[in-house]
């Protein structure tokens, strides 16, 4: 049985791109450049300025880019933004039409996989199923902390999937739905900040302890937490305090093996790397093991998103020491 393959995401670079230290074709050249695996996953509406309507240009110079530096295309990760309207969400046709044109741009730029989010709802992403199926492109739903494989949302998608049995709607597990603990460099940061009451982190710290071990459902843990720190007054971290209780997940490694045969990319999210090569607050160990054993064998796009809480580090470093890790698993 093959292994998963790695690759990465230039959204792990985003702090380097936004503040103009490479252009995305000079990030594209140093993946290829640091061996940072073989295939490239970028972020649509972050990366092309013509998204999500790619002209035949673009998709040209892209693809022979990809060509010149060795690289294949893993998943384009694509953006529902059900509220970017503003005064009302989009309706339903709105959505499919949305999808529909990154579907396109996906077949354009050579992507097999197009990933969106939970804002696509079962109705619409089955009203793009036959634009995909022509387009031989996966629709695949990134299962996100705090949605689990076990959540209403994530139930009522597989249960549709499983019903049109197309082989084209599937899910993108994200690393960080399945966590040890919260990071330590966010709270690090947290604790930095000069309005931080160590006493709503310390509450928080254990909210999140009681959800992560059963003791208590996690939603009502993030609204207990939420709650404390309004009662403080502490509302310059309130976003810090949501952040730590929603983006930071449960779900057991394990859990993954539900929806295996639907997994078409996963995001190896990672926040720090340790002096002994670990990442401290996700269990890398089982997780690798859980899709290498399960017979995923998509790839695994190194997602670096410890940018904010770390400004000193090196994000091409980050990812490289990141990938040494998961190839040391997969061989172990």
């Amino acid at each position: 049985m093959s292994s998963p393959s790695i690759g990465v995401t230039l959204f792990s670079f985003t702090r380097d791109y936004r503040k103009h230290r490479y252009t995305f074709e000079e990030l594209i050249r140093k993946v290829s450049e640091r061996n940072l695996g073989g295939a490239l996953e970028i972020v649509g509406f972050q990366s092309l300025r013509d998204y999500p309507n790619v002209s035949d240009e673009t998709a040209r110079r892209f693809r022979r880019l990809l060509d010149e530096v060795g690289l294949r295309p893993s998943a384009l990760s694509g953006n529902i933004d059900a509220a970017r309207l503003g005064a009302r969400m989009m309706t339903h046709d709105e959505t499919v039409e949305v999808i529909e044109a990154q579907i396109e741009s996906a077949r354009k730029l050579g992507y097999p996989v197009l990933k969106v989010q939970f804002g696509a709802s079962a109705d619409a992403l089955e009203a793009a199923l036959p634009k995909a199926e022509r387009a031989n492109v996966k629709l695949a739903v990134e299962v996100h902390s705090p949605h689990h494989v076990r959540h209403p949302t994530m139930l009522a998608l597989r249960e549709r999937f499983e019903k049109l049995e197309s082989g084209f709607l599937g899910f993108v597990p994200d690393f960080g739905a399945s966590m040890n603990a919260i990071p330590r460099s966010f709270l690090d940061h947290w604790r930095r900040q000069p309005d931080a009451p160590s006493e709503l982190i310390d509450f928080t710290v254990g909210a999140w302890g009681r959800a992560h071990s059963g003791e208590a459902d996690a939603f009502v843990e993030r609204e207990q937490v939420l709650k404390k720190a309004i009662e403080m007054n502490a509302q310059t971290t309130v976003r810090l305090a949501w952040s730590a209780m929603t983006l930071y997940g449960h779900q057991r490694p394990a859990d993954w093996l539900e929806i295996m045969p639907l997994v078409f990319h996963v995001h190896a999210k990672f926040y720090e790397i340790d002096d002994a090569g670990n990442e401290p607050s996700i269990a890398y160990d089982e997780l690798v093991r859980t899709f290498r054993d399960g017979g995923y064998q998509g790839v695994l796009s190194s997602e670096w998103e410890g940018a904010a809480f770390l400004p000193d580090a090196d994000a091409l470093e980050m990812v490289e020491r990141q990938q040494s890790l998961v190839s040391r698993i997969l061989a172990s």
